[in-house]
């Protein structure tokens, strides 16, 4: 596997785990109640500042959305996606030494992203609208493919797996057949298995239980568990409350070797990963 990515300009060291900060500017977003979304300036301002806060807790990445994808989420507008997307992405990448990505789906907004500073693509729905894989191709970013069984209007009606692990393979398997052909270059490529996606709890835990036979792909795993319904469900908690089950699913991603770590509380996951990784590998791991 690649050990360095180049995002934009800004090496990803894949060598440890990274923690990526998560930037809604929705106001709809099943974790922070769109806290961070206003129609006016103001709102670029507190994007800033809490993405500024999170570099400051040891967040290496920055991912910036704009439209939520929570479980029943209705898709926004290109035009609205862009406005709320793509100010907050040229203040990051004009005043902050991270790599900013963008979680989208939209072509228009891949393309906007990349000029705009972004240097990773971040798409729940695997480069599959429209253009959307053209778009990503011609930037030249890396992009991150995630699995998803349905939309986020219609995931989580029952959803069914002989065997989830084999299936999400196959999925990627197929997606990355696609990529290579449109002329991505596989390396390029990073794998999210889409946890909270279209998945019962037992899918969620069999995805994470089972998580290192994904490594057959030999590219950068991403992991974002942060708050979801799967801890809430497992642990009887709020989405307030689940800052220690979010942990534990880090320490175990991280055991069983996620590169990138999607959360929403920074500080502490960085702390849980620094630590597994002092286990894991030696002292010399701890606090570098």
């Amino acid at each position: 596997m690649i050990f360095e990515l180049d995002c934009a300009g800004r090496p990803l060291n894949l060598r440890r785990a990274q923690v990526m900060g998560i930037l809604n500017v929705t106001p709809d977003s099943f974790s922070d109640g769109g806290h961070l979304y206003r129609a006016s300036r103001l709102s670029i301002e507190q994007a800033v500042t809490h993405a500024v806060g999170m570099v400051a807790d040891g967040a290496t990445m920055i991912d910036v959305g704009g439209e939520s994808t929570r479980p029943g989420a209705a898709p926004v507008s290109v035009e609205e996606e862009l406005d709320r997307v793509i100010p907050v992405v040229e203040r990051l990448a004009r005043e902050l030494d991270v790599i900013i990505s963008v979680d989208t789906s939209a072509p228009e907004v891949i393309r906007e992203a990349a000029a705009a500073g972004a240097g990773l693509i971040n798409d729940v729905r695997s480069l599959g609208r429209p253009g959307a894989l053209e778009a990503a191709t011609a930037t030249g970013l890396p992009v991150c493919l995630m699995h998803m069984q349905g939309s986020p209007a219609t995931m989580q009606r029952a959803p069914q797996y002989e065997d989830v692990v084999a299936e999400v393979k196959d999925f990627f398997e197929q997606q990355l057949d696609r990529c290579v052909e449109a002329g991505m270059a596989k390396d390029k490529l990073i794998l999210d298995p889409g946890f909270g996606f279209g998945k019962t709890l037992n899918h969620n835990l069999e995805l994470l239980r089972r998580l290192e036979e994904f490594h057959a792909f030999d590219l950068p795993l991403l992991i974002g568990t942060s708050r979801k319904t799967m801890i809430g469900q497992a642990l009887g908690r709020d989405v307030h409350e689940r800052l220690c089950g979010s942990l534990a699913t880090v320490a175990l991603a991280v055991e069983r070797g996620g590169h990138i770590i999607r959360v929403h509380d920074v500080a502490a996951t960085v702390d849980v990963v620094r630590m597994t990784e002092a286990v894991l590998y030696g002292e010399e791991q701890a606090g570098r």
